[in-house]
């Protein structure tokens, strides 16, 4: 079955009426998904619309339909992402399951935003409204997440997440003793649990982002939402490797970090540096095992892909990276 014969399949199962899908194409979607751009043409007109798609389940952080109740929750609080139009988890439609979600208008790929930046002088603009969304999103009452959603069992992300980065050290297929020295740094330099946890994003970086040049219209790609630290949510897009190149510009490449802070504060959010140099610095050794682990997935067969293969080049980036962090 074609995607687009899956999608029409689709419709006419679950919404009981004829559609038809031109304009079909595929965007880039990282290195585990696909988005499958469409028109979704009917007697009540045209609907332009985006199936974000996993080849299989195996491989999903967080189900779809989790991943889609959080869209809506933060978009209902007044967060900048596009609105969820249909959740599927049967993988006869198109391999894996998927949701579809509304199509907007705008650039994703970081090189082209940085360049719209450049261009438009919009990179501040589009700093500041991320602050202003993660801290939306922070203020959203951790309660009312799906109760699927990812969290800490006693509110102790800082705990949790130590523990889980152990593990991961301890599945590297070699040894990098930048890594070990970093997670000594963490442990003992890490900061107490967090007051109040919130629902985190999880990877709100130049790359999950819709850029006009008007500003920031919208945050995709919600798989690693969960209930965290909300300074590991500001920490992340920080990262060096998520500047591509325009090292002076902490944020994406696009703007400093008193500008993402100031969005950030001007909506409610509550600002801490030595929380935020701390996710920073965890961020940072948490990508870099996540990258070997992605190697490894190509490697042992779970998911063959020269996206996840390359992935193992660039560790010793983020070892780098790390202890420019850490450095005294």
């Amino acid at each position: 079955m074609t995607p687009e014969e899956g999608l029409a399949a689709w419709f006419a199962d679950e919404r009981g009426r004829e559609v038809k899908i031109e304009n079909i194409s595929q965007s880039t979607a990282g290195a585990r998904r696909r988005n499958l751009l469409f028109d979704a043409v009917s007697d009540d007109g045209v609907e332009p619309l985006v199936a974000t798609a996993l080849p299989t389940a195996d491989i999903e952080l967080v189900d779809v339909g989790t991943e889609a109740a959080v869209r809506e929750l933060a978009a209902d609080a007044g967060v900048a992402t596009p609105r969820i139009r249909g959740v599927c988890t049967d993988t006869k439609y198109l391999g894996g399951p998927f949701f579809l979600s509304e199509r907007l208008d705008g650039e994703t790929i970081p090189r082209r935003v940085l360049r719209q930046a450049e261009r438009t002088g919009n990179g501040e603009t589009v700093v500041r409204e991320l602050g202003t969304a993660l801290a939306r999103l922070h203020g959203v009452d951790a309660a009312k997440a799906p109760e699927k959603l990812v969290r800490p069992p006693n509110d102790d992300p800082i705990t949790v997440t130590l523990a889980r980065l152990r593990e991961l050290m301890g599945e590297l297929l070699q040894p990098e003793p930048a890594f070990s020295y970093g997670l000594r740094w963490l442990e003992d330099h890490k900061p107490d649990e967090p007051a109040r946890c919130s629902i985190v994003h999880g990877d709100a970086r130049n790359g999950n982002l819709i850029v006009s040049e008007a500003g920031l219209v919208g945050i995709l790609d919600w798989e690693g939402a969960h209930i965290g630290d909300p300074m590991d949510d500001v920490a992340w897009p920080c990262t060096r490797m998520w500047r591509f190149g325009e090292d002076e510009k902490t944020v994406g490449g696009l703007a400093r970090v008193p500008v993402l802070r100031e969005g950030y504060e001007s909506a409610g959010g509550v600002w801490d540096d030595d929380r935020f140099r701390w996710w920073r610095a965890l961020g940072t050794l948490r990508w870099g095992l996540g990258l070997a682990g992605q190697a490894a997935q190509h490697l042992d067969g779970r998911y063959r892909s020269i996206v996840m293969a390359g992935s193992g080049r660039r560790v010793s980036e983020l070892a780098y990276d790390l202890l420019l962090l850490v450095r005294p």
